[in-house]
């Protein structure tokens, strides 16, 4: 599909009005869009469609879209985070999970044995991160001499390089076909009506971190272990609301 067709596509797709979700979840309506369009799911850091990358959101929601994942340097930042600011893990035979929310962010998730013992020498470490407040892990993004750090209260040496996230981003968001829907029902049970899109067309570093110093766009780490005692990292991911991603480009057309 090339971009023409992906304009009368996604025309007719408006003409659909509600879909049902083709998956329960948050991911729900990337996957639906995806379906009807005829576009293959995939987890690759390329675009979706030749140069450009689809994005659904669903209108006047909090939930925060993820932009692209990276682990921070050196090599070793993501170990030793855990190590030292991450909190012990907590299991049970019967796979029971509970998630702790602070009033903004996620925090912790913990899994609970019968006796509510914390397994020794293991730990996990689920945590947003933004610059605007130290979080419950005593984790802050801070940017200085080109770098985003993930600041620590352990001293853990843990960054971004600006040229390194520039060519991540343009990688994955060299141009954006952003397509927004109108949404009820339950995540369980949810109607989509793709109704609105744009063309976003070049990514302002600058203009990203700004977004960062503001608060808008945060960092999400999701680290811990595998049963066996290896490092297991789930993605450090890059998140923004779906109403700033825009500003996150020099050009926005409405082409919807």
């Amino acid at each position: 599909m090339d971009y023409q067709q992906f304009l009368v596509k996604i025309a007719q797709i408006k003409e659909m009005k509600f879909v049902p979700s083709h998956r329960v979840g948050d991911t729900g309506i990337g996957k639906t869009l995806e379906d009807l369009l005829g576009i293959t799911e995939n987890n690759i850091s390329s675009a979706d469609l030749g140069k450009y990358e689809i994005k659904a959101a669903r209108k006047n929601t909090s939930s925060m879209l993820t932009l692209f994942t990276k682990a921070p340097q050196p090599s070793s930042a993501n170990s030793e985070l855990l190590e030292k600011c991450g909190y012990p893990t907590r299991k049970t035979s019967g796979n029971f999970s509970l998630r702790n929310y602070s009033q903004n962010t996620l925090t912790a998730h913990q899994t609970f044995n019968l006796r509510g013992e914390d397994l020794p020498g293991e730990k996990e470490l689920h945590s947003t991160v933004d610059a605007i407040s130290t979080n419950p892990q005593g984790l802050k993004l801070g940017i200085r001499d080109n770098r985003l750090y993930i600041d620590n209260p352990k001293k853990v040496l843990a960054y971004y390089d600006n040229i390194a996230l520039k060519e991540c981003f343009e990688k994955k968001y060299n141009s954006l076909l952003y397509v927004l829907a109108e949404h009820y029902g339950t995540r369980a049970k949810e109607y989509f009506w793709f109704n609105e899109a744009y063309l976003l067309d070049g990514f302002s570093f600058e203009r990203f971190s700004e977004l960062i110093l503001e608060g808008k766009l945060k960092v999400d780490i999701r680290i811990g272990h595998y049963s066996n005692g290896k490092l297991h990292d789930h993605g450090t991911g890059f998140r923004i609301m779906p109403k700033y991603l825009p500003q996150c480009f020099r050009t926005r057309n409405k082409i919807l």
